[in-house]
């Protein structure tokens, strides 16, 4: 495959990707008609439609769609060959990708405030979601996760914390209805619980132990808006300790033991693991939540 059929090929993944020869043309630093020219060559190099056109842009044909998952997985290898060659320098510069489970932002923003000032050659990019992304593709340097963990063989797992979890209330909800005393107490109250009713976090678990399904009244996907929800008054959930005993209008209802905490992990990819960059901020972190009081 010549260079110019590679450039084509990377011109109609981006197009299938955003949609637009527009957004194509940005992503690529290129003139739109470079991309209209791009993807008419390849169309008849391969005597095949890749892109049905219409009024709100280009959607990908199923002989575009075959030759597109290939690209793609070309693209994610090459980006992961990048990421790993940046990697290799000995200054501390360029971009740091981290991602972490959703309701960290808080605490790692006074991290990234001191590493940047440490290391002002340093861009960061952060994504706070639940999608895993992929360190063996180079989509991430540092990932922190919950749960299990995480058995990849690339992968250098370092366990970070336990995130110690309480059931609370607001005390405008303990003025309204009172608080359980028990057990027996449950069906009598609100409870906020995740979208996901098999999740398998051990306080969900209790959830489903413990309480009727039908007196889960709110479920919500996103684990940032519980906080929100139960400041609120809708209804009784799960909060992290350190969260909830900083807030005066929240009341504690009932805290189990250590099958509560949620473990967190560092994770990083075995070839970025040993690089600078990656090293430094990882002394920065590991200080920072060595301070942390989440039990």
């Amino acid at each position: 495959m010549s260079l110019d059929t590679w450039d084509e090929i990377r011109t109609a993944y981006q197009v299938a990707r955003l949609g637009t020869v527009s957004g194509a043309a940005e992503v690529l630093g290129v003139h739109h008609a470079t991309v209209i020219r791009h993807i008419d060559a390849l169309e008849k190099r391969l005597g095949a439609k890749l892109f049905q056109r219409h009024a709100r842009g280009y959607t990908a044909t199923e002989a575009g769609r075959d030759l597109l998952a290939t690209a793609q997985r070309s693209d994610e290898q090459f980006s992961q060959l990048v990421s790993r060659i940046k990697g290799q320098g000995e200054t501390v510069t360029g971009e740091l990708v981290v991602t972490t489970i959703t309701g960290m932002a808080k605490l790692l923003a006074p991290i990234f405030a001191d590493f940047q000032a440490e290391h002002p050659g340093v861009v960061i990019r952060y994504h706070s979601d639940m999608r895993l992304y992929r360190l063996d593709y180079g989509e991430a340097h540092v990932a922190i996760r919950a749960g299990a963990m995480p058995e990849d063989p690339d992968y250098v797992v370092q366990p970070l914390l336990r995130m110690g979890m309480g059931l609370y209330a607001a005390r405008s909800y303990v003025t309204a209805h009172g608080l359980p005393e028990g057990a027996k107490d449950y069906a009598a109250h609100r409870f906020i619980g995740p979208a996901d009713p098999e999740s398998r976090a051990p306080f969900n678990r209790w959830l489903r132990e413990n309480v009727p399904s039908e007196r889960v009244t709110m479920r919500i996907s996103e684990p940032e808006a519980i906080t929100p929800a139960v400041r609120a008054g809708l209804g009784l959930g799960f909060l992290p300790l350190r969260e909830a005993e900083a807030d005066p209008d929240l009341v504690e209802v009932l805290r189990l033991g250590p099958d509560w905490e949620s473990p967190l992990w560092i994770v990083t990819h075995v070839d970025l693991h040993r690089t600078l960059k990656v090293q430094a901020f990882l002394t920065v972190l590991k200080k920072a939540a060595a301070g942390w009081n989440c039990a």
